[in-house]
């Protein structure tokens, strides 16, 4: 191929190679599964090829069981933090929050120091006790608290009430907040974030084809002002996650493979573009710093 273009195609194809495979600044990703029905899909070596494609410097993994999570971190110790997840197989996000070995597991795997956190804890209305009666949730984020590392929490409601009495009862417990409360408007969030000192928001799914009701863009890929003026009065709050889960449509299939890896490249280019539409400073902050500081990281990885 080579011998057969002039010099000018010859010098373009040489200063283009060097830079095809990070041609996008580093970002990290803070949602990340790794899921028994995505090992068939996506081997752990594929999975952290595909971060190397992206340019993930840092990636937060969630295993369904938990153990699958080191299985990537065995691989890239550099770039992949495990967080422990009491879900060991298909139905456990709803039954988690009943079951007495949680808390017992989840002590054992932070004391083992091979995870840095805890989640992701679904707390989806009829599926979930309410804070008054949380009894595991409660251990939980005391934990957090106790081997000081964050706690993922998914809230769905339509209000922000259920995350406001988390943080009041926990202020010592760093949280994250999946996909910032996945259906609440970008008002709801910011009441959030201003009263909750400990609450960082995850924005990881809150793109074109999951949580629809409340996007970040426009039709046209235009970052809309409400959530543009909410990242700029709070930059150090937000982090980007992918969520790697698809198809979405049915949780946890036991009959069809989970192919959410292969959509990594189409969740970053979203992120990236309304990145993009913000402050440099800023977009960097929320893209890649900000998670890579929450986790210890700063000085290993560089986000510039």
């Amino acid at each position: 191929m080579i011998l057969k273009m002039n010099r000018a195609g010859i010098l373009m194809w040489l200063l283009c190679v060097p830079f095809t495979l990070h041609a996008q600044p580093p970002v990290a990703d803070m949602h990340l599964h790794y899921k028994w029905t995505q090992q068939d899909v996506t081997s752990p070596a594929d999975a952290i090829a595909l971060l190397e494609q992206q340019n993930i410097v840092m990636g937060v993994v969630i295993g369904t069981p938990a153990e699958l999570a080191l299985e990537l971190q065995s691989l890239a110790p550099d770039r992949i933090v495990s967080i422990f997840s009491p879900y060991r197989e298909g139905g456990d996000w709803h039954r988690w929050a009943y079951d007495g070995s949680t808390v017992t597991r989840a002590r054992a795997a932070l004391a083992s120091g091979r995870y840095q956190g805890i989640g992701e804890l679904h707390v989806i209305g009829g599926f979930a006790p309410t804070l008054e009666k949380a009894v595991v949730l409660k251990k939980l984020l005391a934990l957090g608290a106790e081997f000081e590392v964050p706690v993922m929490i998914h809230t769905e409601f339509s209000r922000p009430d259920f995350m406001l009495n988390v943080c009041g009862q926990f202020p010592d417990t760093h949280i994250l907040w999946a996909h910032s409360g996945a259906l609440l408007e970008p008002g709801a969030v910011e009441r959030v974030l201003a009263h909750c000192d400990n609450v960082r928001g995850g924005l990881g799914a809150r793109d074109p084809w999951r949580f629809v009701n409340n996007p970040l863009t426009s039709e046209a890929g235009t970052l809309l002002p409400e959530w543009k003026a909410l990242f700029l009065k709070y930059p150090e709050r937000f982090m980007v996650g992918s969520d790697p889960v698809w198809p979405v449509d049915q949780l946890d299939r036991w009959d069809e493979a989970d192919s959410g890896w292969q959509e990594l490249g189409r969740f970053w280019t979203f992120h990236r573009s309304w990145l993009a539409q913000l402050p440099a400073d800023v977009a960097r902050q929320i893209g890649c710093e900000n998670a890579v500081a929450l986790f210890g990281r700063s000085e290993q990885l560089k986000c510039n």
